[in-house]
């Protein structure tokens, strides 16, 4: 485990609210309380007792301010101060000393990792709801429990999802780095001309939470017509949306295509070649999933010949790291996975997080157990 100050320990102590310096990163002291308010409501917080504050909990990541101070209210609280990622041999270090792990995405938790910990770790709370970066039979197999965060997130990753629809679809990405390049010349009536969003048919690729959310949005927003592919039955609460019987008569009849299903080995490399040959020529294709959902080499091409009018991605299969072909592309928007990254939600899901601690150590069942 590192030495101070990149994790360091702290007591936790009762506090009435959260110190001045748990404000920091927040635009007014207003917004700090609002979203404080709004996440304790979310994340039904209840009372701790002496006993959990003896708990050591580390957290892999820097958290939002108030997090991290509801986090020392609660345990003995290890924090990473740099915000740097742990190496699998620092993270496996951190395991070993820790009664509970607050892990991330970032954060590879696999079998070896698992089979080294001793049995004092009892569980692991992922700040996220997607775990394929975490072996949950390894985990249970040595008596960790492994919660996520679901629910909180979903309206922000549906409005992400929408937001590179729009940027994809009327090339504001292209036409952002075209101005601050100083080529552009004036308006003129042939200039960077995009697709009309507008009652164009939308794809849905997992009709989950998140789907279901970016679905509504397309529909009420935009009167696009919306077709899903969910292999499981599903509540469509009152959508006008159709079912298709396959994934490729989903591609071939959608002008945009947004991928929400998990990363499973079922679905790894789901939109590949021929998935791609499927769709509409001049199809935009968007994921706010994950990004083992694509394969980008075989995107890179379909992008490239303009197969693809253009592809908006937030995912990454082997992230930071992103395929160098995708980065010389103009026709395809890139955002550093924003997907849940509001105030609101990233408060949200840490207190959920929080709350599946509280409730584990305090012997029960957390709500968000995964395996």
């Amino acid at each position: 485990m590192r030495d101070a100050p990149t994790l360091r320990a702290i007591v936790a102590t009762k506090l009435v609210m959260p110190s001045r310096s748990a404000e920091r990163g927040f635009r007014s002291r207003a917004r700090f309380r609002s979203a404080l308010r709004r996440a304790t409501w979310l994340g039904n917080v209840r009372p701790v007792s002496h006993a959990l504050r003896n708990r050591r909990v580390v957290v892999t990541r820097r958290l939002p301010d108030a997090v991290e101070t509801r986090l020392a209210e609660c345990f003995d609280a290890v924090l990473n101060v740099d915000d740097e990622q742990l190496t699998p041999r620092e993270l496996a270090g951190a395991a070993r000393d820790a009664d509970g792990l607050l892990a991330t995405v970032t954060d590879q938790l696999d079998a070896t990792m698992f089979a080294d910990v001793p049995p004092r770790l009892g569980i692991v709370a992922n700040f996220g709801v997607g775990h394929n970066h975490i072996d949950l039979v390894a985990a249970r197999s040595a008596g960790v429990v492994v919660t996520n965060t679901p629910d909180v997130l979903t309206d922000d990753t549906a409005d992400l999802a929408m937001t590179l629809m729009l940027m994809a679809a009327r090339r504001a990405g292209e036409g952002e780095r075209h101005v601050r390049s100083g080529a552009w010349t004036g308006w003129r009536p042939t200039h960077m001309l995009g697709a009309r969003l507008t009652g164009a048919t939308l794809g849905i690729v997992g009709m989950g939470r998140i789907g279901l959310a970016v679905a509504h949005r397309a529909h009420a927003g935009f009167g696009m017509r919306v077709l899903y592919y969910q292999p499981n039955p599903i509540a469509l609460d009152g959508l006008d949306a159709a079912p298709c019987a396959s994934l490729e008569e989903l591609l071939a009849a959608s002008d945009v295509v947004s991928i929400h299903c998990p990363a499973t080995p079922q679905t790894r490399d789901l939109i590949d070649a021929q998935a791609l040959a499927c769709m509409r020529p001049g199809a935009i294709l968007v994921n706010t999933a994950r990004g083992d959902v694509i394969d980008e080499s075989a995107l890179v091409t379909a992008l490239r010949s303009g197969r693809l009018a253009g592809a908006g991605l937030d995912v990454y299969p082997n992230e930071p790291y992103v395929h160098p072909d995708l980065l010389g592309l103009e026709n395809v928007v890139l955002l550093p996975h924003l997907g849940s990254a509001t105030l609101e939600s990233r408060v949200a899901m840490g207190m959920r997080a929080v709350d599946n601690l509280v409730a584990f150590f305090s012997g029960d069942v957390p709500n968000d157990q995964v395996n």
